[in-house]
């Protein structure tokens, strides 16, 4: 298996209008997606180089060549996942709480 940063932009929000119960919502989607990958044994770990190469999935399931920023878009965060290919690496990005906001999820290969 080789490793992939999935990268989350979301559109810049401000966050401190949600009430308590929508944040604690939140967090509760992220956990569940993140612990599904997990559960996958397909976690891995932080801290490498990105790849020139990669895809973007945004909200709609329209998969597109990239990496590309949007200038109102912000970098959320990211995580490395185990995958076999690039294809399977974006499948696992399927699901992720950012495409409910109207991000997007940038898959990369992991250089090293």
């Amino acid at each position: 298996m080789k490793d992939f940063a999935l990268i989350f932009r979301q559109p810049s929000y401000d966050y401190s209008n949600a009430s308590p119960a929508e944040m604690q919502a939140l967090s509760k989607k992220w956990q569940d997606w993140v612990g599904g990958i997990v559960a996958q044994g397909k976690f891995g770990n932080h801290g490498a180089r990105l790849a020139l190469d990669g895809k973007v999935l945004k909200a709609g399931g329209v998969i597109t060549d990239g990496p590309f920023v949007e200038i109102r878009e912000r970098l959320g965060s990211f995580i490395i996942v185990k995958a076999e290919s690039l294809e399977d690496a974006t499948t696992l990005a399927h699901g992720c709480p950012a495409l409910d906001a109207g991000g997007s999820v940038e898959i990369r290969p992991v250089v090293g």
